[in-house]
Parts: structure tokens; C-alpha cells; sequence
């Protein structure tokens, strides 16, 4: 392990060590029953049950960060047990009480008073529990066993044991909220919302009969007998970054109450003068992009607080970007929560699987070797299955937040196989999105993008006659800012000593490069990246989000330079 400097963010004495990361944790589908789980936790690192536990960790940060209280990992060897005792609040138990994580790496079995209610495998997703049958009066006792050997069967994304470079500290175990919510005997299970510029048909999941649909800033009632509306509302206000409105309802049933939100847009692409363009509520619309790893320094896949993530959509947003490309992770509801409301469009990488290989991966497609066919690639079946698995999950839990208007399947060929018809399977599952499906190279015949990787040379493509053109990554122009690294080793592509030439260099990308590109047509930007991560130092912001390497005012004149120009 490389030696590094133990970094805070801004945030990180705000943590309420009682509550934290205490916001309710799912806002498209909220009820009035919740219960926190989050806070000290009995822990231990052991191969088989521990006799005691040891220490205390913080849940929901994960045991390698410092703001868990941990701090280390762990040997393949060693499982992850928590432990936490809880009581059921009076008037909170209704028919139903259901068990939820945000996201347990990799694998995890769950027992509530000894007994087991369930085990999930998989580190990026949610998923419940009903704990109805297995919880006693007064105190119970909540166990969680995990076990997290970094199998490349699973999706894993940057992490790696032995870091460095394009590779970050793994994490382990429990690292969302975990918490609690009460249930009537026929709950709204769910919604699926689906939006155009000036209605929205809303789906739901549920046995009763009769429901009432209230929009709460007008007061329009819409009273329903069928799973199903669409409704047009009485006063049309598209969404998008410069005016993110919300329409903010609430739906009741015989038994059940929940509050939620949609927005009025729609994606799509249009040829505008004889070059494919995306479009924003039917108008072209340049999507001026940083790729978001989603890292920080004390709490790894966690911000100390929600601030975090807002500090970092407000950061792009003054410096006139629109978009964030979520790199190879999924993140807690509450970042998509903040850039719905915040505006800031969504580009959302699905999380890669398989092996990584960097002659094949990097190198040869460095040198020019960008077409190969994908029939052959990681042919491991159950691998194949878990990926797809995965990436029909992640469609399903992000459908309905107005921001994500874009995925990317695989990257730069990393766990990539028969891309077109995994192109084919998703896209039947979200047809009002964009899907990019190899972003970077080894490009197949099915996209809805033609996406390219720049690094190491100047921009120049040629506009795809077929597809809108994106440049999903490009930049990646490093500066390290003493007194706020991380470690000793510096990963980027381009290196400038004086923040004065780094800052230099990057205007003259977008003026000199990007510029004359996006007056072609070019539809999407991506620059690496919004911040340090660990070795590489790449980022606008630093690791620990202290400071900016570049004018604000300055490089906000060039974003309005640079999107007017795509008019």
C-alpha cells in the first residue's frame, strides 16, 4: 500500500455521530414511518463468529474510512459482523415492518433475534427485508454479516486492494442507510413515472381500489380506479439545469399515504443542419459534462454529509457545467434527489464486472485499435448474468428521477460482451432515455451514441452523419495542490507544476479544441473530472474539496462561450 495523508472534506465535523446521514433515504417514495438505523454499530473482523466485538463502527460509512472509526480493511479470510440492538417506537408498527439497505459490498447475510430473514449479494443496490415475524417486544437484536473478497463476478468498479493510479481504496460492507419503515396490509409497493414535456402517466404497484392523486403546490385533485394516470397539469413547466421545477404530489389509498415528485421533460435527438443532435424538450442542447467518481477522502463511497454531494453539483453548476457523468457507480437516492432539484443532469454509468485488462482494455485501443468484435469477450456465463442482472436493476431504481437521462453500459471495454444486444435488452426497458452502450471504444452497430475517449493527442473526430457525436471523456489535465494530496504517487494526463499553467491549459482546450467541435455539432462533453481521487490529480476541485483549481468567473464565461456556440 502506498503511503498517504489522511484528508477531511469541509463536512466532516458536521457528522452527527448520534444520526448521521439521517435525511428520509428514498424521496420518490416517502411515508411518514421512519426509523433511522444509522449510528454506532458493534463491529468485528473475524473468520468465524466473534465471541465479543471489539470495536464500534459508524455506520453507514464503510470500515476503511476514517469516519467509520475503522479505518483499515480487512484479508479475504475475515468476514464484517455488525451488531445493534433496537426497539420499535410506540405507534410506529402498523401491519408490516420492512428491513432496508441502501447498499451492502459484496455479499451479506442479514438476522434479526438470531434467526436469519435473508442474505443479498451485490454492493451497489438496495434491498428490503420484512422483519414482521422475527421481532419481539423491547429490544431486538440486528446482526449483519458480510463478506466482501473484491469477486470480479460482482460489480466492483474502481476499487482494487492494492491501489494506485486509476485504481481507489475498496470498500466493504455496510455503506447507506440502513433503516426501517412500517407498512399497511396493502401498500403502494411502488411507482414508475413516466414523463413527456406536458404530462406524466404514473403507474402504481398496489391492490387497493380506489386512489386520489393531489398535486400539492396547485391543490388539483386527480381521483383514480385503475394502476394507472396520466395527467396533464394545469400550469406546463419543463425541467432542465436552468429552471429544475419539480411537481411535487402526494397519492392516498384506503390504507396507505405516500409523497413523491415528477418533473415535465423528454430527451431526444433531431437532425439539426445535416448533423444528429441531442435535444432537451425538443430543443438541441449541449450537455457540458464532468465525470463524477463519486469519491471523498474520509468517507470513500460516502461524503460525510448530503453537503458533500450538494457542494460538488453546486461547484459544476457555477462553473457553468450541466451534467455529471457518474462514473462506474451508483450512488444513494439522495444525490439524485439534489440534482433533480438542484439541476443537474445525469449521465449514469452502469457498474462494470469481469476482468480488466490493460492491453486490451487501454493500451492497443490507445494506439488506434478501437473496432473489435465484443462476440468472444469475458464469455463467463454467470459473470454475463450478473452484469445484465445488475444493469436491469439500476434501470429500474433510477426510472423515475427527472435528472438521469443517459446511461453507459460498458466503458472503454471493460467487462464487455455482445454490447448490441445488451443494447437491446435495456433500451426495452427505458425507451425514453439515451443509451450509450460503448462509450469510448470497441464500438458495435447499436447505440443511440457515437462516443469517444480522447486523451494524449489533440480533438479532432469527425460528426457522426448516424448518431449524436459525444466526447464521453476528454481532458484529465493534472495539478497537485500541496497540503491537500492524498499520496505520493501523481496519476493524470497531462501534468502543468503552476496552477497557472494548469489553469492556462484548460481554457485553451475548450477555446482551441473543444470549441470549433461543438460549432460541428458535437452533442455531449465530458472533462475528467470534478475532483482529485486518491492518486490521480485531475480534478477542478481537490481530493478533500478545499480548493478550486481554477477562476470561477473565468472558466464560467467559457462554459457560456462554449454552449453558446452549440446554438
Amino acid at each position: 500500500m502506498k503511503t498517504q495523508k489522511i484528508l477531511t472534506t469541509p463536512f466532516a465535523d458536521n457528522v452527527d455521530r448520534l444520526a448521521p446521514h439521517c435525511e428520509y433515504p428514498r424521496p420518490l417514495l416517502k411515508r411518514d414511518s421512519f426509523l433511522s438505523l444509522n449510528g454506532e454499530w458493534d463491529f468485528a473482523y473475524s473468520q468465524a463468529e466473534p465471541v465479543e466485538y471489539t470495536e464500534k463502527i459508524l455506520v453507514p460509512f464503510c470500515p476503511e474510512s476514517t469516519l467509520s472509526g475503522i479505518g483499515r480493511g480487512h484479508t479475504d479470510a475475515e468476514l464484517l459482523f455488525y451488531r445493534r440492538s433496537f426497539k420499535i417506537p410506540d405507534g410506529f408498527k402498523k401491519d408490516r415492518i420492512l428491513l432496508h439497505f441502501g447498499a451492502v459490498d459484496q455479499l451479506c447475510r442479514v438476522f434479526v433475534n438470531g434467526k436469519e430473514t435473508g442474505a443479498h449479494e451485490g454492493g451497489y443496490l438496495p434491498f428490503f427485508f420484512d422483519i414482521t415475524d422475527f421481532l419481539c417486544d423491547g429490544e431486538n437484536e440486528l446482526k449483519v454479516v458480510a463478506r466482501d473478497s473484491l469477486s470480479t463476478l460482482y460489480p466492483y468498479g474502481k476499487q482494487k486492494k492494492k491501489r494506485g493510479g486509476m485504481w481507489y481504496t475498496p470498500v466493504s460492507g455496510i455503506w447507506q442507510t440502513v433503516w426501517l419503515e412500517s407498512l399497511p396490509e396493502s401498500p403502494i409497493k411502488n411507482i414508475k413515472i413516466t414523463p413527456t414535456q406536458s404530462s406524466v402517466k404514473i403507474e402504481l404497484n398496489t391492490e387497493s381500489k380506489h386512489k386520489r392523486l393531489t398535486l400539492l403546490d396547485s391543490g388539483e385533485v386527480f381521483e383514480f380506479e385503475e394502476n394507472d394516470i396520466t395527467l396533464t397539469p394545469s400550469e406546463i413547466k419543463t425541467w432542465s439545469p436552468e429552471s429544475p421545477h419539480l411537481y411535487r404530489f402526494k397519492i392516498e389509498t384506503e390504507t396507505d399515504r405516500i409523497e413523491s415528485y415528477f418533473a415535465l421533460r423528454e430527451i431526444s435527438v433531431k437532425r439539426i443542419e445535416n448533423a444528429p443532435r441531442l435535444c432537451l424538450n425538443g430543443e438541441p442542447y449541449l450537455f457540458h459534462g464532468l465525470l463524477d467518481q463519486g469519491y471523498f477522502p474520509d468517507g470513500i463511497y460516502l461524503p460525510a454529509t448530503s453537503e458533500g454531494y450538494k457542494n460538488d453539483i453546486i461547484t459544476a453548476k457555477t462553473l457553468g457545467f450541466n451534467m455529471l457523468r457518474k462514473h462506474i457507480k451508483i450512488e444513494p437516492a439522495i444525490f439524485y434527489y439534489l440534482c433533480d432539484t438542484l439541476g443537474m443532469v445525469v449521465f449514469q454509468d452502469m457498474v462494470n464486472n469481469s476482468d480488466y485488462s490493460f492491453i486490451r482494455d487501454t493500451a492497443l485501443p490507445t494506439l488506434g485499435l478501437k473496432r473489435l468484435s465484443d462476440k468472444n469477450f469475458h464469455k463467463n456465463p454467470k459473470s454475463r448474468e450478473i452484469f445484465m442482472q445488475h444493469s436491469k436493476e439500476t434501470v429500474e431504481l433510477l426510472y423515475n428521477y427527472p435528472s438521469v437521462l443517459c446511461y453507459t453500459v460498458f466503458n472503454e471495454g471493460w467487462g464487455q460482451f455482445t454490447a448490441d444486444e445488451v443494447y437491446r435488452e435495456l433500451k426495452e426497458l427505458d425507451g425514453t432515455r439515451v443509451f450509450d452502450a460503448t462509450s469510448g471504444w470497441f464500438w458495435q452497430k447499436k447505440s443511440d451514441l457515437d462516443s469517444h475517449h480522447v486523451y494524449f493527442k489533440k480533438l479532432r473526430l469527425k460528426i457522426s452523419a448516424e448518431r449524436p457525436t459525444v466526447i464521453s471523456e476528454f481532458g484529465g489535465y493534472s495539478h497537485r495542490c500541496e497540503g491537500h494530496l492524498f499520496g505520493e504517487q501523481n496519476y493524470g494526463y497531462k501534468s502543468f507544476d503552476k496552477l497557472s499553467d494548469f489553469e492556462s491549459a484548460v481554457a485553451h482546450l475548450y477555446l482551441d479544441e473543444v470549441l470549433p467541435l461543438v460549432k460541428k455539432g458535437v452533442s455531449a462533453l465530458v472533462y475528467t473530472q470534478i475532483s482529485d481521487v486518491e492518486d490521480e490529480t485531475n480534478g477542478f476541485l481537490t481530493y478533500d474539496r478545499k480548493v478550486l483549481k481554477v477562476d470561477a468567473e473565468r472558466f464560467s464565461n467559457i462554459s457560456k462561450i462554449i454552449k453558446d456556440a452549440s446554438k
